[in-house]
């Protein structure tokens, strides 16, 4: 029998249930510890970070920024349609969820005056009905717009300048003064309940900007000691290492080429760069020659820039296009919109002689001052060509320091990121592996991955005080726009477009008797981009035959049979015999008509 030894405590039995016991308590007493030294989680809803476009694709950037029952929209661009989207216009986003959510809407911010950040507003303010606050050029590109769709007097648009602070709602909207190939764009600082978010828009750091002040560091690096708790920041130009080149430096490339030069000069440029023309017409006016612009979006550019005072052409230094005849070839510069090459742009027309006061030839410069978007390489190269056989002199990038971006490299971004020194990272304006590698710069800057999220287009980033996840997914995409038709057209209709420029198509055409429902004419065949010969062929025998025998199958023994079930057989039976026959797929339309 056991026996206590005087002074010593006796040993405990230790069974399954005194360990339970244990660990609740000190798991007990550990949470109250953790009670006691943090406050409670607040009861503030999440802050929902929503982009419906500019992620993982380059254009259409439009972002919801959503607290609670308040809703505010930053931007809302275009993007231009890819090879597969056969005759569509423009591409805007899908804004189901903001018509969801209409009631909540508190406005609109736009960070500057390029297409993929305004080029939506007219298709979507009717429906979105929110007041815009934006810069003044930024205003005034867009009133032409509205102008144009005849929305203008029925727009709610706000000017603001750099410093202004816009309450909206449960938030406040900072503007801050950055620099980019635009005049008067900015970045916004937007104070919401749970923290600072930081959207840069599109920009560069330019020491030694043509017209204004550099970008704002000191206010990014103010709200970088406050706190901000996540960095929305422009990936275009992630994967460039170093630093974007000044746009002044283009200003001396141009007094370069145009010093000594006794040709006619003809520059295209991207019409909204206003410093840039403002450069190319100060270049002209120190070697004494006259300006002329032409090409309807830079005259129109032109016309607002100078009234707003961020165009200030010397006295005496412009003149109509329709004068230029009256001018020495050696004394003109001409300015104009094909950057891109554009079919009909004001280039292209003089590079094929249908512009209506300017021919290119032999004795001409051209200088083109610009970069070719994605997508539009082959456009640029034919327009070259087509130049250097008239005999012109062509100036392009590769040659020369005629253009820079106006989107910031690795070493800038990493500024922004050091001085806003986030909690949360959310790289935008790009595709997939522009955001990677933006998201890789915060990697090396020693950013925890966690904090850094690559988010797609309708994917939401839920914030609080300490964290961010990516939640649920929201309805988003594109809406493409042909013509006046904005949203009709589906993926049906591009599949048969895009089957009829493949493959062609055939039309069967019966006529029927009204009364007696019996075939009084065809089958008749008639082909588009499917056979080039003119004269019937073998193959129209044999087409006009299978159809034929198709309609009275279809017909046999049912003289009520109607038409969907008659063009069912036809087009079957005439896809398996021009399959087999000419391994082709064409579109086969029956087109049936009453008499």
């Amino acid at each position: 029998m056991a026996t206590k030894t005087p002074g010593v405590p006796a040993k405990k039995t230790l069974t399954k249930q005194n360990i339970q016991n244990n660990a609740n308590k000190r798991f007990n007493d550990l949470m109250q510890e953790v009670n006691n030294k943090s406050p409670r989680q607040s009861n503030k809803p999440k802050l929902k970070i929503i982009p419906l476009g500019g992620m993982n694709e380059i254009g259409k950037n439009m972002t919801v920024i959503e607290y609670g029952n308040d809703m505010i929209l930053v931007d809302c661009g275009l993007a231009f349609p890819d090879e597969e989207l056969l005759g569509i216009d423009l591409v805007i986003p899908d804004i189901s969820y903001i018509s969801k959510n209409h009631h909540k809407l508190r406005g609109l911010f736009v960070t500057h005056g390029h297409e993929d950040h305004i080029g939506a507003i007219p298709y979507l303010l009717p429906s979105l009905q929110v007041p815009v606050y934006c810069t003044r050029l930024t205003a005034g590109l867009l009133e032409i717009k509205l102008d144009e769709s005849g929305y203008l007097k029925k727009a709610s648009i706000n000017r603001v300048e750099a410093g202004t602070v816009i309450q909206c709602g449960s938030f406040k909207v900072e503007f801050i003064n950055v620099n980019h190939s635009i005049a008067d764009s900015v970045s916004l600082a937007i104070h919401t309940p749970v923290g600072v978010v930081v959207v840069t828009g599109d920009f560069k750091i330019d020491t030694t900007p043509v017209e204004g002040k550099m970008i704002d560091l000191a206010r990014f690096g103010a709200l970088g000691k406050k706190g901000v708790l996540c960095l929305l920041s422009d990936s275009t130009n992630a994967e460039r290492p170093g630093y974007t080149m000044s746009e002044s430096k283009v200003g001396e490339s141009f007094d370069a080429l145009f010093k000594g030069c006794e040709q006619r000069i003809i520059v295209t440029t991207f019409a909204s760069n206003i410093h840039r023309l403002q450069q190319i017409i100060n270049a002209a006016h120190k070697v004494g020659r006259k300006v002329a612009v032409t090409g309807r979006s830079m005259e129109n550019i032109m016309k607002l820039a100078t009234e707003l005072g961020y165009i200030k052409p010397p006295n005496n230094t412009l003149v109509d296009i329709n004068a230029v005849k009256g001018v020495p070839k050696h004394k003109l510069v001409i300015i104009t919109t094909g950057s891109q090459g554009e079919p009909m742009s004001a280039l292209y027309r003089m590079a094929i002689s249908g512009h209506k006061y300017v021919e290119i030839g032999a004795g001409d410069k051209v200088i083109m001052s610009s970069s070719a978007i994605p997508g539009n390489e082959k456009m640029v190269s034919r327009v070259i060509n087509e130049l250097l056989r008239k005999g012109a002199e062509v100036v392009y990038e590769k040659l020369a320091d005629i253009h820079v971006s106006g989107h910031a490299c690795q070493e800038e971004l990493k500024i922004i990121l050091g001085l806003c020194n986030p909690k949360f990272f959310l790289p935008v304006h790009g595709e997939y592996r522009h955001l990677r590698a933006h998201a890789n710069l915060a990697k090396q800057m020693g950013m925890h991955p966690k904090n850094i999220f690559l988010g797609d287009v309708g994917m939401t980033l839920e914030l609080t005080e300490s964290t961010a996840k990516l939640g649920a997914t929201v309805p988003a995409g594109r809406v493409l726009v042909d013509g006046m038709s904005v949203g009709d057209i589906g993926g049906l209709v591009l599949r048969e477009r895009k089957h009829m420029s493949e493959d062609g198509l055939i039309i069967v055409c019966v006529t029927f008797d009204s009364g007696s429902n019996t075939v009084v004419a065809g089958p008749e065949i008639v082909t588009r981009g499917f056979m080039l010969n003119k004269e019937p062929t073998a193959l129209d025998d044999e087409m006009h035959r299978v159809a034929q025998n198709a309609l009275n199958k279809a017909m046999s023994g049912k003289p009520n049979a109607d038409w969907a079930s008659i063009k069912t057989v036809i087009k079957g039976d005439l896809s398996s015999f021009i399959s087999r026959k000419v391994r082709r797929n064409p579109l086969i339309l029956p087109v049936f008509m009453e008499v």
